[in-house]
């Protein structure tokens, strides 16, 4: 008889626990200039100094603010090289009503300034894309209504949080690491139709919160955690796994953070002020605890010995 579970027995086991405006003296200039004011309070937002693309700022804390340094403009008049030069983009555009009886869409040229130029002009604003379509009368109306709004429209998309996942799962072991990790489904993009405009959105997935059911969580955090080989169940700790200190059914749940972008009509990505968090269905995790024994057989040899997957006792 062996004084200690066999090398065959501790495989058994494991196997047991998978179950501002233009210039107003410009009279010739007539624009739909927008501020939108996006004062981003939160972790979400930056500028990339190397490229000049706004992205996740995820070391922010939850007191600081990051601002968008740019004035938005909708050029109703479409030039492209000064006030007399049309863009031939524009005057091929066609902007058709919606809708039966609608109005005719506006074609428009988007343009940005930095918000540091006090009082800019027209000259201030380069394009940055466009030509496009804009339905409304005043631009500027239209577009701060969207930024008054999309957070909440945001909130409603039905984005894909991904799945928690553990190893062992179902069960596993009293003091061996366990490892969490979820199954990420990356940048997810909507088309909506919102004030009759429009407009596309970008979810991104920026952080994650990981609650053990225990009484401890770890995150926010933006590691999603990995899955590991078998053969490094219960002994490896990740960046995202856990160890029980007693027995029992645990409650585990994922939080995941995603913060948003969207466009008007193609016009210039602005950062949404604020994120959506959606949290996954509970799953049970049994946490056992190991015991050990005398045997005689290891489980290839007698399925029904203690210990393996077989036994009835």
């Amino acid at each position: 008889m062996r004084s200690a579970i066999s090398l065959a027995a501790a495989a058994c086991l494991l196997l047991a626990l998978q179950g501002g405006s233009a210039n107003a003296d410009d009279r010739n200039i007539d624009v739909g200039y927008v501020d939108n004011g996006l004062h981003l309070t939160g972790t979400q937002w930056t500028r990339d100094p190397a490229t000049g693309n706004i992205i996740p700022k995820l070391e922010a804390g939850p007191d600081s603010t990051t601002e968008d340094p740019n004035q938005y403009m909708a050029d109703v008049h479409c030039r492209s090289g000064g006030s007399d030069t049309p863009d031939k983009g524009c005057l091929t555009l066609d902007c058709p009503p919606k809708t039966r009886g609608g109005q005719e869409g506006t074609p428009v040229i988007w343009r940005q300034a930095p918000k540091s130029i006090t009082n800019p002009v027209w000259t201030d604003f380069p394009a940055v894309s466009g030509p496009t379509c804009l339905y409304d009368p005043q631009p500027e109306n239209v577009l701060a209504n969207i930024a008054a709004r999309i957070l909440t429209d945001f909130r409603q998309l039905p984005v894909n949080p991904g799945t928690l996942q553990t190893q062992p799962a179902p069960n596993t072991l009293k003091g061996g690491p366990t490892n969490f990790y979820t199954t990420t489904t990356g940048e997810q993009t909507f088309n909506l139709t919102i004030l009759g405009q429009n407009v596309h959105l970008t979810a991104t997935p920026t952080s994650y919160t990981y609650t053990y059911g225990d009484g401890t969580t770890l995150g926010p955090t933006p590691t999603p955690g990995q899955p590991l080989p078998q053969t490094q169940w219960l002994t490896t700790n990740t960046r995202t796994s856990h160890t029980y200190t007693q027995t029992g059914n645990y409650q585990t749940t994922l939080t995941t953070t995603f913060t948003g972008t969207y466009t008007v009509n193609n016009g210039p990505p602005l950062p949404i002020n604020g994120t959506l968090d959606i949290t996954t269905p509970p799953t049970t995790i049994h946490v056992w605890k190991t015991q050990k024994t005398l045997v005689a057989d290891t489980c290839q040899q007698n399925p029904n010995s203690w210990g393996c997957p077989g036994a009835t006792r």
